[in-house]
């Protein structure tokens, strides 16, 4: 009865909830977060049976929704449908704050059974008097290199793919910023003074990459490690990094954005060489001469673990605003494969994903999820394929019989021990659906992989 139940739900949570919750239960609770984080340690830290118990009398006080959270905070399953980013900025709305002061405020050490709301989001302290980045600049594609003029008059380089960031260093210590304004200083513990060797007064920009034996390793990599707030020294050890260092923005505490380009590589090229550090690496400039050179170069990028090829006017000053077009980016060529629909997941009114397989010998393999792309007479024309082509129901995902074939176009791609197929596919997107293929002409998993750099 548990696993159809659990199978028709799709949340182990949930299905847990609506077993063993009492919509009216005879002790009421007023419990705190806090309390609620104080039970969860005791939790942790508690054998079997004392779990057990302390479950099992949580739940009898419990009605449905509160059991769903109450089991989603102990499974370590809640999660919220919006990014850090979009949180801090609708905190910092409600209560008038600075978005940047309120981010330095989130980042300190705190713990929620120990520091209040008010603690945390209104009162003033001396982490509000911490460094801020300046904004980042941005860059718009091209898609023909010779509309840019002459040649001589542009700077090449590498456009990394890694986490973009500022390094400031002030009053004898360091603070890295994410360009999505997050302060990501303790994800990288082996960045300090010491190991980066900078003075005060000095901000730079640059992108930090897996790395090792002198290669940069696939971004998601780099992505794993961030998501862990306490990293071993294994972990260390597994996914080293480096940081190419591409532009500075402050030096000897003079803000320099205003000068051309050329002065900045200067100055930038200096401080690389004096600080002789094993992690900050100067950004390459990649030498050419016309550019018809540059469609080889171009499409090398993801042998490099590169997004691609940044464009920057000689004698321009770092870009203030979204105005300033003096930065230009251009893509290598996307890749694309035909794939056959193995599963979608239903939203609430239409199909939200598809899940797209491929043939691994006679049997199929899901690759990726993409959203669907497709115009709403196509969503509706396979919406009623899959009612009359369903073969099992997980709560709200399907398994399809699989006959429908599209086409998937993709940026990058990359091997990952954390899909089953062994590839991870880089902002996949449907192009068409492919009317004209059946599932044995479409493209196979072994194709997929030839085209692993």
């Amino acid at each position: 009865l548990f696993e159809k139940s659990y199978a028709m739900v799709g949340d182990l949570v949930e299905t847990i909830s609506l077993l063993v919750s009492n919509n009216n239960p005879i002790e009421k609770q007023n419990l705190e977060l806090s309390d609620w984080i104080v039970l969860i340690e005791i939790l942790a830290n508690g054998d079997e049976e004392t779990k057990k118990e302390l479950v099992a009398a949580q739940w009898k006080k419990m009605n449905q929704i509160e059991c769903v959270v109450f089991n989603k905070l102990i499974t370590g399953s809640l999660k919220f449908g919006i990014s850090q980013k979009e949180l801090i900025q609708g905190i910092s709305e409600a209560f008038s704050l600075e978005p940047l002061v309120l981010t330095h405020r989130l980042f300190q050490n705190w713990s929620p059974n120990h520091n209040t709301l008010k603690e945390l989001i209104f009162e003033n302290g001396e982490v509000d008097d911490l460094p801020k980045p300046f904004p980042f600049a941005t860059s718009i594609p091209v898609e023909n290199q010779e509309d840019l003029g002459e040649e001589k008059l542009w700077h090449l380089e590498w456009k990394w793919d890694g986490m973009r960031c500022q390094i400031i260093c002030r009053e004898g210590k360091i603070w890295i910023w994410s360009n999505e304004e997050e302060l990501i200083t303790d994800r990288f513990p082996e960045l300090n003074l010491q190991t980066v060797n900078l003075k005060d007064g000095t901000v730079l920009e640059a992108e930090v990459v897996s790395f090792k034996n002198g290669k940069i390793l696939p971004n998601q990599v780099l992505q794993t490690r961030a998501t862990k707030k306490n990293l071993s020294k294994k972990q260390l050890q597994d996914s080293p990094i480096a940081v190419f260092v591409s532009d500075i923005l402050e030096c000897n505490g003079i803000d320099i954005r205003i000068k051309p380009l050329t002065e900045r590589r200067k100055i930038l090229e200096k401080i690389i060489k004096n600080t002789n550090s094993e992690f900050l690496f100067l950004s390459e400039s990649i030498p050419f001469q016309k550019w018809h050179e540059l469609d080889a170069i171009r499409n090398s990028a993801r042998k490099r673990m590169a997004n691609g090829l940044l464009f920057k006017r000689l004698d321009s000053a770092y870009p203030m605003n979204s105005e300033t077009h003096s930065w230009k980016f251009w893509k290598p060529d996307s890749m694309q494969i035909t794939g056959v629909l193995m599963y979608i997941l239903k939203g609430p009114d239409l199909i939200s994903e598809f899940t797209i397989g491929l043939l691994d010998g006679t049997k199929l393999t899901s690759i990726t999820k993409v959203k669907t792309g497709l115009t709403q007479l196509e969503i509706k024309e396979i919406e009623t394929f899959v009612k009359r082509n369903t073969i099992e129901k997980f709560g709200p995902v399907r398994t399809i019989k699989p006959e429908l074939v599209f086409e998937i176009e993709f940026e990058g791609i990359q091997v990952s021990s954390r899909h089953k197929s062994g590839i991870l596919l880089k902002s996949p997107q449907i192009i068409c659906w492919r009317k004209d293929k059946t599932i044995e002409t479409a493209d196979t998993l072994n194709y997929l992989k030839t085209l692993l750099v």
